[in-house]
């Protein structure tokens, strides 16, 4: 039996495409038939035509029909060996990957750029190790990653694709429906972009502005001759160090200066840490007071006048946390350098005296005033309170002071106030209280905090029209926007120093009663540590005012005084703690049976600096779910920036933190690496 050879047959579009002239020739001859019965004649013509037509048809059909189709397979096969070459060749390196990152294939970029062979398949991790198996895309959108190689920058993009019709089509292997798909890589070149974009950004416009602290100080202190020496050697020094950097310095008052330069240069001010505020403070020509700056930074707005209103901003930082510090404020937030010298106390009144008119004009002009303070309400707070609440009471209106009760620090006080029957039954409110009470006539006077979230009722900011602060620590970036007074003066020792001043300025009629003056004289004690932390000349005269106004020295000693349990538990405190980085003492107070403490931590922590070599102190007290933080210091160590890198803040010598959801031992641990990161940084 002869096997005859199965022929290829045309299938799909091309088969009906090449068999119409065949079809036509039998629809002509059927035609030519018609077309006979009809004309005879006619009919012959038709016919010859038919039988012409049927030769062109054979002609097509089995002369020329092979050679187009073989021409067809030509091409086809060209085409696909030109499309591989086009991808090999592709520009873009370019690559296969498998479900589990190794690859099946690469173009020839990618070869050369990986320096390996097609026959390399092992996981693309092992060449780039940015690119995990973890990270690749589990959908059709793309994923992209940077990463740097032989000095250049690339940015990787992987993409899944879908071979579905592929595994269908095939019988060579079975692949589970979820594993159908493989990983396309694409790597572009980013290196002379990311220069383009490095070159753009460290030309950026930085505007800045000098300020001198102690100008008129540090002049009074210099003999006449030499003053104008010594402005000479400041503008000096101040313009070098700017040309330095290739920036501009314009001088436009006595003691302020304009500054512009590139960002690149700002980065290099950023790594020495604002050297300037160091190197001014070295000329000496007989000043007996070393020369301070503030420095305020703005950088990166999006216009040349919003980057300008940031340095504003950057230098009343500066100078609400006392001056000889730098401040820089970007879109991003802001960062402080500098900032480890004591602020030097003012002489002059005038800001107290105006500030206490332009308080007496809104009392004046309000039906009602509130006074709050932070949260944990300590003596200091709830002193200043009491002297608001005295000064609203000599202008006739009805004042209440909204308090933690829980204080039990406070309570002492509290109890003399309710036993006294001068004193009206709803003196101290709460917060449902408050919030009946506050409208539009009414005056919140926020005392001992310039912090909305650490007010002892951050929501009745939002409700109030009128808002006075008060406050002597140091301003950070968060503060109550939307006060119409602010009084924060960081070289005051207490709130309660600072209310005695204003209340000395603000009415002929202001007297305290004796249970008044015992509770600001003890918010002085308290944040003094008996008149040794933070005490200036000004301190001791709003002591003395208050001591005219019937305050008992020793009355107020015996309510500052700790109970057994308290006691011992600072003693524990004080004999377990670490000295750490040699200088640092760390300390963890046992809190269980404490009625406060958060004050007994705080007095531990002015305790571990009665020893010798400590620089600064940390007590940790865990209450209430927090972990409160209390930092002390002498005049080495600037415990408020240490704290502001763990979320506080405070002043130079005196500050605090609160951490959430941690442990004592985890509030150590991140303790010890701010500390050691600021040594290593050169912040401390």
């Amino acid at each position: 039996m002869i096997m005859t050879k199965p022929k290829a047959k045309y299938s799909g579009r091309l088969r009906p495409y090449l068999a119409w002239p065949t079809i036509t020739a039998v629809l002509f001859c059927i035609l030519s038939f018609i077309i006979c019965f009809m004309d005879l004649k006619a009919g012959i013509v038709a016919v010859i035509f038919t039988l012409c037509y049927i030769a062109v048809v054979i002609v097509l059909v089995f002369v020329y029909k092979p050679k187009v189709m073989t021409d067809l397979v030509s091409f086809a096969a060209q085409y696909g060996q030109v499309q591989k070459q086009m991808l090999d060749e592709f520009s873009i390196p370019y690559g296969v990957l498998d479900i589990d990152g190794k690859i099946i294939w690469m173009n020839q970029h990618m070869r050369m750029m990986l320096e390996k062979s097609n026959r390399y398949h092992k996981s693309i991790t092992n060449l780039i190790p940015e690119i995990t198996i973890d990270k690749f895309p589990e959908s059709r959108e793309p994923v992209s990653f940077e990463f740097s190689m032989n000095d250049r920058d690339y940015r990787a993009e992987l993409k899944r694709i879908r071979i579905d019709e592929w595994h269908a089509s095939t019988d060579l292997m079975s692949i589970p429906e979820e594993q159908c798909y493989l990983h396309t890589i694409y790597i572009f070149d980013n290196t002379e972009l990311k220069k383009a974009l490095r070159a753009n950004e460290e030309q950026r416009l930085v505007v800045g502005l000098i300020y001198i602290d102690n100008y008129d100080e540090v002049l009074d202190s210099t003999d006449d001759v030499r003053r104008s020496l010594l402005l000479a050697l400041v503008d000096r020094k101040i313009d070098k160090f700017i040309s330095n950097h290739h920036g501009i310095m314009k001088k436009l008052e006595k003691d302020k200066y304009y500054i512009i330069m590139k960002q690149k240069y700002l980065d290099i001010l950023k790594a020495n840490r604002f050297s300037l505020l160091e190197d001014i403070k070295t000329l000496n020509i007989g000043n007996d007071m070393r020369l301070t700056l503030s420095i305020g930074i703005g950088s990166n707005g999006s216009t040349y006048v919003e980057t300008y209103e940031f340095s504003r901003a950057a230098i009343d930082l500066a100078l609400g946390r006392g001056g000889d510090q730098a401040v820089v404020k970007t879109p991003d937030g802001i960062s402080y350098y500098g900032g480890k010298s004591q602020q030097m106390e003012k002489n002059t009144r005038v800001k107290a005296r105006v500030k206490a008119q332009a308080l007496r004009e809104f009392i004046s002009t309000r039906d009602d005033v509130i006074i709050m303070g932070h949260k944990v309400t300590d003596i200091d707070t709830f002193g200043a309170a009491v002297g608001i609440y005295r000064a609203a009471r000599v202008l006739g209106k009805r004042a209440y002071i909204l308090i933690d009760e829980n204080s039990t620090s406070i309570r002492p006080y509290l109890n003399l106030f309710r036993e006294n029957r001068e004193y009206e039954s709803d003196m101290f409110i709460n917060h449902r209280d408050a919030d009946e009470l506050v409208d539009n006539d009414t005056l919140l006077v926020v005392v001992d905090t310039n912090r909305p979230s650490n007010s002892e009722y951050p929501e009745l900011l939002e409700r109030s029209h009128t808002i006075a602060v008060l406050d002597h620590h140091r301003q950070s970036s968060e503060v109550i926007k939307n006060a119409t007074l602010s009084y924060i003066e960081p070289y005051a020792s207490s709130a309660c120093e600072m209310v005695a001043e204003i209340l000395q300025y603000f009415d002929d009629g202001v007297k305290l009663t004796n249970i008044e003056a015992d509770c600001l004289y003890a918010g002085i004690i308290v944040d003094t540590n008996n008149f040794v932390a933070k005490t200036g000349v000004r301190t001791f005269e709003a002591a003395a005012y208050l001591r005219r106004c019937g305050a008992d020295v020793t009355k107020v000693r015996k309510m500052m005084r700790n109970d057994m349990t308290s006691y011992k538990a600072r003693a524990e405190a004080v004999r377990h703690a670490e000295l750490y980085l040699d200088n640092y003492a760390i300390s963890i107070l046992p809190s269980a049976g404490l009625d406060s403490p958060t004050t007994v931590g705080a007095q531990a922590a002015n305790e571990l600096l009665n020893i010798t070599g400590v620089k600064a102190s940390f007590v940790l007290t865990a209450y209430n779910n927090q972990i409160y933080i209390s930092a002390r210091s002498i005049d080495e160590v600037n415990v408020q920036i240490i704290m502001e890198r763990m979320g506080g803040g405070g002043h130079m010598n005196i500050a605090g933190a609160q951490l959430r959801d941690v442990t004592p031992e985890q509030a150590v641990d991140a303790l010890k690496e701010t500390l050691q990161t600021m040594k290593g940084e050169g912040a401390i």
